[in-house]
C-alpha cells in the first residue's frame, strides 16, 4: 500500500517536472534552494571564498536586532566568531522566482549559536532576496524578525 502511494507521488512529480520547460521557475527554485543550502552550510563552517561566492557585493543583511550588515561586515563577523553558528535548521521554506532572475525566499531559522564565545539559541523568520548574477544565485538582501510570542 505504502509502496503504491510512493510510486504515485513519484509519477506525479516526474510528470510535473517533465511538463515544465527548461529554465522554468521550477528549475530556478531548485537552483535557489541549492544556493540557500550552501549559504546555510557556509554560515556554520565559514570561509571567505564560500561566503563571497554566495552573497552579492551589494548585500544588505538585516538582523532581528536592527543591525544591518554589508557583505564585508557579514563575512568578517562569521570569520571572527563574533557571529558563530554551531547548528542551523531551516524549516517552512518557500521560494518564488520572479522574472527568472530574482527570487523571494522565506523560512524559519532555528540555530544554536556561540557568538563571541557566548552560547545561545536563535529562532527567527527570514525574508531573503536572491538575484541571478553572472549565472549564479546570490543573496542581495535579507531581513530577520523574531516570531510573535
Amino acid at each position: 500500500m505504502l509502496r503504491r502511494a510512493l510510486a504515485a507521488i513519484l509519477i506525479a512529480c516526474v510528470s510535473a517536472c517533465a511538463s515544465m520547460s527548461p529554465g522554468s521557475s521550477m528549475d530556478g527554485a531548485a537552483a535557489v534552494a541549492a544556493a540557500a543550502e550552501k549559504l546555510r552550510v557556509a554560515m556554520i563552517d565559514p570561509t571567505s571564498d564560500a561566503l563571497s561566492a554566495l552573497v552579492s557585493d551589494d548585500l544588505s543583511y538585516g538582523h532581528s536586532s536592527g543591525k544591518v550588515d554589508t557583505k564585508a561586515s557579514f563575512i568578517a563577523d562569521l570569520l571572527s566568531g563574533a557571529s558563530d553558528f554551531v547548528t542551523i535548521t531551516i524549516t517552512d521554506q518557500t521560494i518564488k522566482v520572479v522574472d527568472g532572475n530574482v527570487a523571494i525566499v522565506r523560512h524559519t531559522l532555528a540555530a544554536d549559536s556561540n557568538d563571541g564565545g557566548k552560547p545561545g539559541k536563535v529562532l527567527i523568520k527570514i525574508l531573503g532576496v536572491w538575484q541571478k548574477q553572472g549565472g549564479q544565485w546570490k543573496l542581495v538582501a535579507r531581513q530577520a524578525i523574531r516570531p510573535p510570542a
